[in-house]
């Protein structure tokens, strides 16, 4: 099995790498992912789902440490917090550093992060050596898709790789909360 997750996961960092879209299981859906600082993929992704930018993305990441330079430094209290959820099913909204583009964070001073606890996810994370960015696999308010098939039918030839495997256990979308109130902005 890992050696199938490392051959997918290799492949899919060739398409990452030249700019592509890529779709990845998750804990409870297909993602849709990209280079997070390539704006061309950022946007391209934004386009194929029909997204507004403004709302912001989610990143996942390997490890707090692919996720660290991102951020402004944290608070004993928030770290807490955050890793005791992860990895998991917990995104949180975290305080970017400035320089984070507006088409990562939207109209927000925050980033949207999650160390994902989905072998396939956190392999591509891995091999990647950085953050990807992270949303469901679906058109704007639509049902997001839970298998490669699922992936295929909605966006047919649009997307550069698919990365076909099975969705965790989760039965939907990660939690989202803020990290410095911990309110909880989706359940």
């Amino acid at each position: 099995m890992a050696t199938q997750i490392n051959w997918r996961a290799k492949r899919a960092i060739r398409y990452l790498t030249s700019g592509g879209v890529i779709a990845y299981p998750t804990e409870a859906v297909y993602g849709l992912g990209c280079d997070p600082f390539n704006q061309q993929a950022v946007y391209q992704l934004l386009a194929l789902k029909q997204r507004d930018w403004r709302k912001g993305l989610i990143l996942i990441a390997a490890d707090y440490e692919q996720l660290r330079p991102l951020l402004k430094p944290l608070t004993p209290e928030i770290e807490q917090r955050i890793f005791a959820g992860w990895p998991g099913h917990v995104t949180w909204l975290l305080p970017a550093k400035p320089e984070i583009p507006k088409w990562l964070r939207g109209l927000s001073d925050k980033l949207a992060v999650r160390v994902t606890a989905h072998p396939v996810a956190a392999s591509l994370c891995q091999y990647w050596q950085a953050p990807l960015v992270s949303t469901s696999a679906n058109l704007s308010q639509q049902t997001a898709a839970k298998t490669a098939w699922q992936v295929r039918r909605t966006f047919k030839n649009s997307l550069a790789y698919i990365v076909s495997d099975s969705v965790g256990n989760q039965t939907k979308p990660s939690e989202i909360r803020d990290a410095l109130t911990n309110k909880l902005l989706r359940a």
